[in-house]
């Protein structure tokens, strides 16, 4: 792995490490290599893996981003860990996140999840929606709308993304505020040209790690 030859080749993009299954020993060498955020999808996995890692997340500066499905019930541990939740899909759950982060006195970093594709299996806001739906939550005083982040729909051919990440590009753009600072989309098949359409936040596994054993 040489995370930092690809961190330094798309600064000032961020590149969070999605470390999903991957060990300790993984994580600390991304991070040794000056990777500065980290990703996880599960909640269950992301505690046990914070609770050993917690100590070099802060002395380094590392930010710890939620980037998988974030189900109500697991919202409490969320906010307790994460510096960005990445993927927050209904008001309702935004409203959950508000009363938990609350509770421990705490002000959450959000990124609304955009369903850019309109697949009905995906997670996300639609398009319609969303201007809506962003006007709800940011009436919510323990959270902080920070951007937008999408997946486009699944293509073995990356440039068959390009068009879902320019319409995103408009969108952000639309409706960003002066809390803005992410738009979150890109993955290790397709980064590039989500940069090229103007992400400033991408989530890299396969390419840091390499294929999953």
């Amino acid at each position: 792995m040489d995370a930092k030859k690809i961190r330094d080749s798309i600064l000032p993009v961020v590149a969070v490490a999605a470390t999903k299954t991957r060990s300790i020993e993984e994580i600390q060498e991304a991070i040794a290599d000056g990777i500065r955020d980290i990703g996880e999808n599960r909640i269950q996995e992301a505690d046990v893996k914070y609770a050993q890692l917690r100590a070099l997340f802060a002395e380094k500066n590392v930010k710890f981003h939620f980037i998988g499905k974030l189900q109500k019930n697991k919202v409490k541990k969320a906010v307790s860990m994460f510096d960005l939740i990445q993927s927050v899909d209904s008001f309702e759950l935004a409203a959950e996140i508000d009363r938990q982060a609350g509770i421990i006195k705490k002000k959450q970093d959000i990124l609304v999840e955009v369903n850019i594709g309109e697949e009905p299996q995906k997670a996300g806001i639609i398009k319609d929606k969303l201007h809506k739906t962003l006007e709800s939550i940011k009436q919510l005083p323990h959270v902080m709308v920070k951007g937008l982040m999408a997946i486009p729909p699944y293509t073995e051919n990356p440039e068959a993304s390009r068009q879902y990440f320019r319409e995103m590009k408009k969108i952000y753009e639309r409706e960003k505020t002066p809390d803005f600072e992410f738009l979150s989309m890109g993955m290790s098949s397709d980064y590039k040209i989500a940069i090229e359409e103007g992400a400033n936040m991408v989530r890299l596994g396969t390419l840091l790690f390499g294929k999953r054993r």
